[in-house]
């Protein structure tokens, strides 16, 4: 592992799906509070697999954004 990645997120506990996923699954992104080195963001359809990890700084300005829709589609 390196400070901004884990490879296989299985055994963390505690994710959470964004609050814009759907009921009926496809692209979810989830997140993991609490963690000590950052935010980890993992897709949610790959629960073994990998998790990113942002600064909480960046994180945190990157939700702001998109509240305020400065990511038009």
């Amino acid at each position: 592992m390196n400070d901004h990645t884990i490879p296989d997120t299985s055994a963390l506990h505690g994710w959470r799906k964004s609050s814009h996923s759907g009921p009926e699954g496809g692209s979810c992104v989830e997140v993991l509070d609490g963690y000590l080195s950052g935010i980890p963001v993992r897709d949610s359809k790959t629960p073994h697999g990998p998790a990113l990890i942002f600064p909480v700084a960046g994180w945190s300005s990157f939700i702001a954004a998109v509240k305020v829709d400065e990511f038009p589609a």
